[in-house]
This record gives structure tokens, sequence and C-alpha cells, in this order.
């Protein structure tokens, strides 16, 4: 049960369940330890309730608490052993951990600690080695023995590798083997160093002196005193012996799954070559390779296959020289099937725990139960041990337990633990509550209900009603509850319901599942050719489920789009541009559109061309077309392109005509890239062909090439038969077998005809056959009615028949059905839907396909009416093998009637018996209308008429109403409840002048309907015309001014209307205008003179209108640029009457306003002599006005100037003068302030 041990171990991960102990982690068995670092030997484990550890050295008990250099972590059994006041080998042992709780115990694996070491080398004097050139020679490492073992490299003085070759290797002990030496191999610093990897510390050995001598040259020196030539002779070439290994055999033991590592060095000269092979087998290829100039052997992840002889020969061109090797493989203990799983059980259940493991030699299996061998544990009447299974049977409470498993030879140990635990426990599910789950369609959809339970649950599976469980096509349920959708469509996107089930409880969960569409790309990039620089557009346009969230991705030759400088590169949504193209952008582009489902991609490639003088035309058609290889079937096409004319071209099209059936008619055969000029073409028998080529660059296709040679196929036996099959009736008595025709092309010869076979299927009849000519149906008469019939159809010629064709299956005519649905009810769900069930109609009185059932419907009467009503019948079509259905849409508080019907492929059966049933009420709808009446300065009147949709018994109305300021702010709202007789109220004491928004709905006892809203205003005391007319016009010309037009005001209909923006003080003439169709006179009311009064309250503030702040900021902005223009002209010295000119154009409108009528006052131009600040005055203090030079300062911050409430100027306006000579004009170096200036022009606006 590999589904309910992942499900317990969730359970108990979370601790929901008493559980027994089990170790979740400990150190390896074999364990070396760094002796610098404090040594930590795990041991981890979990249960419920959590276990307490203990700990065994050496078989013995070891008390933690009497040694001060070991803890235990808390909630844990790691050991940590503090090794700065200990030594690290007083703690090289056997540790076991212990790890227990009521439920049981479960035990480590025996962990032997080890410290590392690397002890120093054995110093030693070496002799320098003096040798003849072309003899073998060896230097020895003979490193210092460490744990773990060290590894062996060879280096000079100046820590560089010494080189190795075919001829110079280092063998697997370390030492370094020479075939034959050189005098180049003369040197002084052959150093073998070793690195122990838990320390990493590097040794050295002392250097070794190798002196190469050189035969020839002592011959020659010695040849000059004993006048003798061949004093000392050379070494002569050889053929190859091995030095290792020794004799022509040798064995090796290796155990499974470790690497084998076989050696032969052959000394040589020439230098020998090695090879390897196996007797009578073949090197596994995968895991074999060939180390130091295939010196080695190594084979990887040893397996029993592996033994055997292996053979390696050395071979020069003197000879050769062979070694066997007998390869043994032995093998630690293994699982075969992995380790023992957990058991979970309920009282009474049976289980059976597996411990299943091999080796070689075949290991031994003893248990355990809690750490005691089970032969001494307490006996058991439902266990019993048969070699490497314990069988549970009738197993009972209190009877859990951790069983330990030992598998031993004499190249190892396995040791695994596994608890039985026996429980009761009512289903739940694991799966989280409502997730929700999203597939593609057309794509696998896994619904996950992981359950616990003991006994274990079974799983049962709805969707949204859960009329029925989800079984057969298109479900597929799994052993440990989920639920697979091979191909997900839209319709299975819902609510599903899992539920899980056993004989102590029943638990359900809701889970989600969403089929969104797939991403598409609808507008693939294409080939592009363009010029450098040129711009190039690839456009990818993709369609994808809009509820998910698109990422688009440009890549450019599978990598990421360059990152250039010249930002030549712009991504859009649904596109790429590249701008300034060169030679660098050219390859193959693609866009990636991912979304969190899905992805979909395309690729196109551009070509960079250069720019020519010459514009891309179309390529000149190809010539020379030759026909070779010619068989029954196929030929090949040779081809000579013509000229691209500066474009690429990108394919060749091969077109064919069929001069026999066909001529004139030229048809697409194939297509070839533009780098090809031959085709194998396949061809069909019985044509005569005659090929054309033509081809495509980027400005279009070029003309055809000249046709070729006619090459004819010979005629034959049809390959294949029609398709398409179907068997059905037009009428009841018949079997109309259909086909679609092969076409002339697949016809293969001449003679064409068809052979029809048909016979029922569901009795043991001979097939009946005729013979049809080239047609596409035939009718077989006097059938019985809607029976089954297997069918098929091949195709003849006059050269033979085709193959033997498939069977195909189809039925009889069809009749109308002659039973209807029976058990007919209906169950009203709420107001407006109710779900109808029926009892199928069996199969053999459909006497058709069952296309499905229809719902006729109709409502008979509204419940609160008693003269019937009788709407139109509504039918509702319920496709497939329903048995019920959903009616939706009906009006509530009403009666309806319904009948079902069966249909088939030939139309309707007969009614059900006619049912009724009764919807309950619902909310109204809004009342008709809302009209209001009468309005007065602080009341108005409501009118309305009922609902025309009263779902029910109206039992009040509700009104709302809220005022509406000029902003269209709504004000608080007020409510009133009305009675369900009122059709009218009126509302009193509402403030004047005052816009209302009202909101009624009715109300049965279900609740509140939607609510009708109309808008309208109290009466004002502002002019108000009340017409009778639905058309009116008002005129409106001032009082005493007749010759002016009368002002047109059209009022659509209303009532009332208000005339604004009259002026105070003014009597206006007033009348009503109503006008008809174009030959119908003008209805004119009695003129009505109306004086406005002049109150204060009622005029407009000036100062709040848009025009008269546009007029202010125009006047401020032309005062600005004269200021500025004044200080330039005084800075040059030259003068600018501004005080004369505005005497003599003063204008009203920028005269201050009063404050008692707020009426303009009129222009003050007194004669204020206040030096102006910021103004220099003469020494005598006079002020000359004649001899004003009007400078900027002069229209400086006045001292009488003054302002009222509301901010108009009232102060005096007066230009003044004063003479100052050139002393005083040195003495004052300060410009005048525009800052002053702009100051005045502030206080003036």
């Amino acid at each position: 049960f590999p589904c309910v041990a992942a499900v317990v171990e969730y359970y108990f991960h979370r601790a929901i369940l008493q559980t027994p102990p089990t170790i979740t982690h400990q150190s390896p068995k074999d364990y070396i330890i760094d002796p610098r670092e404090n040594i930590i030997i795990h041991c981890e484990a979990k249960g419920k309730p959590h276990p307490s550890f203990s700990w065994t050295r050496n078989g013995t008990h070891f008390d933690i608490d009497e040694d001060p250099n070991v803890t235990m972590k808390p909630h844990s059994g790691t050991l940590v052993v503090d090794i700065s006041r200990a030594k690290a080998e007083h703690y090289e042992c056997v540790y076991q951990c212990t790890a227990r709780n009521k439920h049981g115990t479960a035990v480590s694996s025996n962990i032997v600690v080890r410290q590392s070491r690397s002890p120093l080398w054995s110093k030693e004097k070496i002799k320098p080695i003096v040798v003849q050139e072309g003899v073998s020679l060896v230097l020895p490492c003979r490193p210092p023995v460490g744990l773990p073992p060290p590894i062996i490299f060879w280096m000079d003085n100046y820590f560089q590798k010494l080189p190795q070759s075919s001829r110079v290797s280092q063998s697997l002990n370390g030492d370094l083997y020479f075939a034959n030496v050189l005098r180049e191999d003369s040197r002084n610093d052959y150093i073998c160093y070793a690195r122990f990897p838990y320390t990493q510390t590097i040794q050295q050995k002392q250097p070794i002196t190798v002196k190469v001598l050189n035969m020839d040259a002592i011959n020659d020196t010695m040849a000059a005193f004993y006048n003798d030539t061949d004093l000392f002779k050379p070494a002569d070439e050889r053929k190859p012996t091995f030095l290792v290994p020794s004799g022509n055999s040798s064995s090796k033991t290796v155990l499974r799954g470790q690497v084998l590592e076989m050696e032969c060095i052959a000394e040589g000269l020439p230098t020998p070559e090695i090879s390897w092979t196996k007797v009578s087998s073949v090197l596994p290829a995968k895991r074999t390779s060939f180390l130091h100039y295939q010196r080695t052997l190594r084979i990887v992840n040893v397996s029993e296959s592996d033994a055997g002889d292996y053979r390696c020969t050395g071979r020069n061109p003197l000879g050769s020289v062979h070694h066997t090797i007998h390869v043994t493989v032995k093998a630690a203990p293994y699982w075969i099937s992995g380790t023992p799983r957990n058991l979970v059980l309920a009282p009474g259940e049976n289980g059976v725990l597996t411990c299943r493991a091999s080796g070689t030699p075949k290991p031994s299996i003893t248990w355990a139960m809690n750490g005691i061998p089970i032969e001494n544990s307490p006996k058991d009447l439902s266990r019993k041990v048969e070699d490497d299974t314990i069988i549970f049977t009738d197993v009972q409470t209190g009877s859990s337990a951790v069983y330990q498993c030992n598998v031993s030879n004499d190249y190892g140990y396995l040791l695994s633990n596994a608890f039985v635990n026996v429980l009761s426990e009512p289903p739940r599910v694991l799966t989280p509550a409502n997730k929700v789950y999203q597939v593609i369609k057309n794509h696998r959809a896994l619904i996950d209900c992981a359950s616990f339970g003991s006994p274990i649950p079974k799983i049962e599976w709805f969707k949204d009603s859960r009329s029925s469980t989800l079984d057969g096509d298109p479900y597929i349920h799994h052993d440990n509850g989920t639920l697979e959708i091979q191909v997900a469509q839209a319709v299975n996107s819902g609510k599903y319901t899992c539920v899980a089930r056993n004989i102590l409880g029943i638990y359900e969960n809701h889970i989600y599942l969403e089929v969104k569409e797939p991403t598409r790309i609808l507008k693939q990039p294409e080939y592009k050719v363009v010029q450098r620089g040129r711009s190039v557009v690839f456009e990818c346009k993709v369609k994808h489920d809009p509820s998910l969230i698109p990422t688009m991705t440009w890549l450019k030759d599978d990598g990421e789009l360059p990152d250039d400088e010249r930002s030549e590169l712009i991504v859009d949504s649904d596109s790429l541009t590249i701008t300034d193209v060169t030679e660098n952008d050219a390859g193959v582009y693609t866009c990636i559109m991912n979304t969190t489902l899905d992805h979909d991609s395309a690729s196109a490639e551009l070509t960079v061309v250069e720019v020519t003088p010459t514009p891309a035309v179309r390529p000149d058609p190809p010539t020379d077309l030759e026909l070779t290889d010619q068989k029954k079937r196929s030929v090949q096409l040779t081809w000579t392109p013509g000229d691209e004319n500066n474009s690429p071209i990108q394919k060749f099209l091969i077109q064919y005509e069929d001069k026999l059936h066909h001529r004139g008619d030229w048809h697409n055969l194939t297509e070839v890239l533009g780098t090809k000029t031959t085709a194998h073409l396949k061809l069909s028998p019985y044509v005569h062909y005659s090929f054309r080529v033509l081809a495509l660059n980027a400005v279009g296709f070029s003309r055809p090439s000249l046709p070729s040679r006619v090459f004819k196929t010979e005629a034959a036996a049809p390959d294949e038969n029609p398709t398409g099959i179907q068997g059905y009736g037009t009428e009841h008595d018949n079997l109309v077998i259909s086909w679609k025709v092969i076409n002339f092309f697949k016809s293969n010869g001449p003679g064409l005809h068809y052979k029809v076979m048909w016979r029922q299927k569901t009795v043991d009849s001979e097939w009946t056959t005729v013979t049809v000519a080239n047609t596409s149906k035939f009718v077989v008469s006097g059938t019985p009615t809607f029976v089954p019939y297997e069918l098929k159809v091949q195709a003849v010629n006059d050269h033979g028949a085709g193959p033997e064709p498939a069977i195909a299956h189809g039925y009889s005519g069809e009749d109308l059905p002659v039973a209807a649905p029976e058990n007919v009810q209906a169950v009203v769900r709420n107001s407006t839907v109710a779900d109808v069930h029926w009892d199928p109609v069996p199969s053999k009185l459909i006497r058709g396909h069952l296309k499905g059932y229809k719902v006729y419907y109709w409502k008979e009467r509204h419940l609160h009416k008693h003269n019937p009503h009788h709407s139109d019948q509504q039918v509702l079509t319920f496709s497939g093998n329903h048995t019920h259905g959903m009616l939706p849409g009906l009006h509530p508080f009403s009666l309806y009637s319904f009948n079902v019907r069966v249909y088939n492929g030939k139309g309707e059966g007969p009614a059900s018996l006619p049912q009724q049933f009764e919807t309950p009420e619902g909310v109204p709808g809004p009342p008709t209308s809302l009209i209001v009446t009468n309005p007065n300065l602080d009341s108005l009147t409501l009118e309305w008429n009922p609902p025309h949709v009263r779902n029910g018994r109206i039992t009040g109305y509700t009104l709302k109403y809220q005022p509406v300021n000029n902003s269209n702010e709504l004000g608080p709202v007020e409510e009133l409840a009305l009675p369900p007789n009122e059709t009218s109220f009126t509302l009193p004491n509402l403030k004047y002048s005052t816009r209302y928004k009202f909101y009624l709905n009715a109300k049965t006892v279900v609740g509140a309907g939607p609510a009708i809203s109309q808008e309208a205003i109290t009466i004002m005391d502002e002019v108000v015309c009340a017409p009778s007319n639905v058309l009116l016009f008002v005129n409106v010309p001032p009082a005493g001014e007749a010759e002016e037009e009368w002002q047109k005001k059209l009022v659509n209909g209303s009532q009332t209307y208000m005339l604004k923006e009259l002026k105070g003080g003014i009597s206006y003439r007033v009348r009503l205008v109503a006008k008809g169709h174009h030959d119908q006179p003008l209805h004119l009311s009695k003129e009505l003179v109306v004086t406005v009064p002049a109150v204060a309250s009622r005029q407009v503030d000036i100062a709040t209108q848009g025009w008269f702040i546009g007029l202010m900021c125009a006047i401020a902005l032309l005062i600005l640029i004269l200021l500025i223009i004044c200080f330039i002209q005084r800075n040059k010295g030259g003068k600018y009457p501004v005080k004369e000119k505005e005497d003599a154009h003063t204008d009203p409108e920028f005269q201050p306003m009063k404050d008692d009528d707020c009426t303009f006052g009129e222009y003050s131009d007194n004669e204020d002599h206040k030096p102006l600040k910021g103004s220099r005055t003469p020494s005598n203090g006079t002020v000359k006005r004649d001899d004003s030079d009007d400078s900027l300062v002069d229209y400086g911050e006045g001292g009488d100037g003054q302002f009222n409430e509301d901010g108009s100027f009232i102060g005096q306006y007066s230009g003044k003068s004063a003479s100052r000579d050139t002393a005083e004009g040195h003495e004052s170096s300060e410009a005048p302030s525009p800052i002053n200036a702009m100051n005045s022009l502030n206080s003036f606006v």
C-alpha cells in the first residue's frame, strides 16, 4: 500500500495520530570524522508521543550523563562530543541509537566512528637512479597509509604536474611507470604528492633523481681510448612485456554497485599500445571508460553481469603480449523491492511485513521487535514469522510495535525499521478543502483526494449536484483516490466532491476544476530577407485564456536577445522590431508565449543582404529538368536554378500534369528548400506525369520552367479502400451504406468499382456482397427496424482488389419511439428554477439512436390571479441519456404544467402524463410608473402604478428620498413604509427651491424588488411658468424693448420651467406658445409682465464668474508687459507718459466697486503727495508733479492704498513724480524693484 504509507507518513508528521517511533536521520555506518572538529553523531526520530533516545557504545549502554564531554541535543538523539577537552581517538567506537515511546522501539544501524588520519611520510635517503636509454623504469611512491586513502599525483619543484603519455603513466597505486626512458626524462625533481581529503593536507616524498645514459655518446668517447666502437651495447628494440600485473592471468573480486578498475602496464620499445576485451562477451558501453592512456579499464555501478574474464593486450610492431583477469562479483545485501513499509491496520485486519533482500553469497535474515530478537519477544498468536516475511492475522489493539529486519552476509548488512500500528480511525481527507485545479483544455486533469482512515476508506466522486457517482468514461479512478480525466473539456469545469467512508464514519471535501483555453500563436513570424540598414518586424499574435496572464519572450538563436548599445530591438506585446539591421542581426528569432499552465512558440529566420543598387525582382525560371533513378512509383527530378535577381531563393515548388486524365491541369506536388536542386518524387500508379519547377524569393514566384519529358507509371490494384464508411437508414426498413469515393489519382488503374458487404451484427449470418459502379452509396431494403450491422467496402479495378477492408458498423433505419418516460415528477428548487426527474425509456422501445429527452412546459396562470393565463409552450432539450433536467427562468408564484418525451434520430415519442407544480413567491418588479405632481414650496405628491410583474402578493411599498445639491451630491436618505393599497403619497415639510431624488420599490413576503427613481424640485421664489401644453416655447424679451427679438426656450413638455440669469430691477414680458403639427395654428397665452427685484442676495458674485476671472487675468498680463517696457525705457533714460494716457482713457471696467450697492465707483485721482515706498524725494522735500518721469517707483505700493472686505481696490491711484538730480541718481544705485511693481499690480487686480 504505497499510497497508504505516504498518507500515514503525512499524518504522523503532523502529529495527528499516536504512532511508534521512526528513525528519520542517522550518521553513515562508516563515519570518518575530522579530529580538529567536534564529533556530531546524528540520530533523529519522530513519533507520537515524541520518542526518547538512548545509546550503546561497543555493544554496552553509554551513559551520556557521566561523560562531561558528551551532550545530547534537545528533542533529538544527536550526540555532540566536545574534543577541546578530550582526544578524538577516545571516541573511536561503534555506536547505536535507540528511539522509544510507549508504542515501540526503533534502532539505528551500527555507526563506526573513526577519525581521519594523514600520517607523515617516512624520511628516507633516495639515491639517484641511473638507467640506460630505452629500458623500462618504475618510480615507486609508497605513500603513508591514511584514512581515507590519499589521492596521489606527481609534480616537479615548481608544482607543475609531470607530463604523462602512453609511454609514461601513473598506476593505481601511485607508482610512475616508464615503458621506455628517453634522454629528456633525465631530471632531479620527480616528486610524489599525497593529498588527504578530510584534513585537506598535502605531503610530499623526497625528490627522485633520474639520469638517462646515452650509450652512443659513451661508445664514441671510449673509442678514442680503446679503439673500440662497440664497448657498451645500447638497448635493443623489443616486444612488449607486462610490468603490472605479472604472469599470464590474475583474479579480482569486486562488490556489486562499486567501481571496478583493472590496469595493465606494459614495457617495450617502441612503446606498446594497450587494448581491452571481455572474453565471450562485450564491454558495457554506457558504464565503461578508459583511463591513463588505455592502461586502466573502469566500469562503474558493477552488476553480476560484469563477472567474467577480461583480456588486456599490449602490442607494438615487434609483437604482442596478453593477460587475462578473472573478475568475480560479490554483493553486500541490497533491497529487492525497497525497505519494509510501515503497516497501519484496523483491529481484526490482516497484514504482511516483507523484508526482501538479496546478495552474494545469499544473506541471512533475522527479525527483532522493539530492538529485541523476535524469538526472545513475547509470544503473539496473531504473528507468524516465515523467513523474510511476518504475517499478521486478526490483529488487536495493543499489538503496535516496531520491527527490525537485519540482512547480512560476509560483505555487509542492512538494518531497517518498520512499525505495525493498530488503529481505529474514521476517514479524513488530506487534500486541502476548496482547492482549485487548473488544466489546459484537451490535456489530462488529475484531481487529488488523499485520504486516511483505518480501515482504509473507500473514495467516491461526485460533480455539482451529486446526482450520481462519477464512473466510466471520461473518468478514471486511481487507487490513491485521485480522479483522472484524460482529455479535459470545458464541460468538465465545476465543483467536485470526494467522499471518503469506512465503517467508522464519512468525510467529504470540495474541490474545483477550471479548464482553460490553450495558448495558441495565431499569426507566426515569417521568414524575412532584409537589406542592411533597413528595419524588419516579426509579428507574433497570440490567443490565450483571458483568465491567465501571458508573458511574451523573444529569443535569438535559442538564446537571449543581444544587449546592443544601438538599442535597435523594440519588443512590443505582439511583435519584435529590429531597426538599422546589421549582419550580426541575422539568425533565427523565436517568440514564446508563456502562461502559468502552458506555452506556445514559433520561429522565423532573418537573412541580411547587402544593399544593392538594383532592386530585387522575381527569380528566373529553373532550366534543364532531368528525370533519373526511375522506378515503378518514384523518380528523381534534377534542375538548374535560374538567376535569383538580388534576393535569395527560398524554395522550389514542383508541379505535375496528368496527361492521361487531366491534360492541361497543373497540381502542386511538393516543395524543397532553395538550397537544393534535386527532389525524390513519390508517384502514383496509372498516371502520365509531366513536371515543372517554380522558384520563390522574397519578391515572388518565378515563371514556370519548361515541362519535363513524360514519365508513365504502370497500373496496379488499389492501395487503399474507401474511407468514411457509414451505415444508417432513411426509412424504418432500409439500410444506406455510404463511403467517400477514391479519386482517380488513387484508383491506380482503369475500371474502378466497389464491392459492398454487410451482415447483421447480433446474429451469426453470412456476408451479403454486391458490386456497384463508381458511386458513393448503396441502399439495402427490407431490413428490420434499427438493427446493428457490420459493413465493409472494398475498392476494385481491372488489375485487382484493394487490401482487406476494415469492418465498420452502422444501424438500419429508425422509427419513432413507442413509449413515454414514466415516473415523471418535479422538484421546485426556488421561485425561478425547478428540477424535473423521469425514468429512462427502455432502449428497445426507443427504436433508434437515443438523442435525448425534451421537456415541454408552460405556465397555466399566476397564483395571485384566478383567471387562466396560458403562456406559449416552451421546450428544453437534454441531449444524451439524462434522467433529470433543470427548468430555469420560471415566473415566481405561478402554476406550471409539463410533460417529457424521448426522441431519437427519427423524431419524438409520445408525451408522458402531464404534471403540474407551483413556484413560490419572488421579489416583485419595479413599479410601472412614478410621477411627481402638485409641487409646492415645501411639499410634493408622488403617484405610481403597481408593478407589472408582481411575482407574489404585494405587502407594501418602500419610499426613499434625499436632497441633491447643485454639485449633484446626495444628501441624507429618508425612508417611509407605505401600505400595499396606496398609489399616491404627499411628502410634507420639504425644503423650498430644492431638488429631490425619489426611489420607490414594492415588496412581497420574499423581499423588496428593484426600485424606480424620479427627480423633482420644490417651487422656488423665482420666475416659474407652468404651462399645460406638452410642447412649449418661452419668449423672454425685456419689457419696454419691443424692438428686440423674443428669446425662445424649449421646455420639452415639462409643467414648470425656471428662467435663469435675469437681471435685477428689470421687467420682462413672458408668454407661452403651444406648437402642434405644421398645418395647425400656434396657440399663444396671455402675456405676463414680471419685474425682477434688485435683491443683493440674489445677485451673482461677479468675482466668481469665469468670464470675469479671465478678463482680469488678461488685463493683469497687459499691465505687467507695460511695466516691463517702462522699466526698460527708464534704464535707457526715456520717458513714457503713462499718467496722461490713463487720464485720457479712463476705463470704467477698472473702477473699484462700492461696498453698499456692489456698483462701480468713480475713478479717484486725488493729489496725494506722500512719497511711495522705495522712492526718493528731493532734498527740499517737495514733489514736482509736472516733471514726472513716470518711473516704476512712482507706481509702487502707495501708503494710502486700501482694500475693502471683498478684495476690491478702493485706494487712490495717482501718478507721482519727483525731480531727482544727477547726484541723487548716482547716490541710489538700486534699480526700481519689479517685485514692488507686481505687488502693486496684484493689489489692483
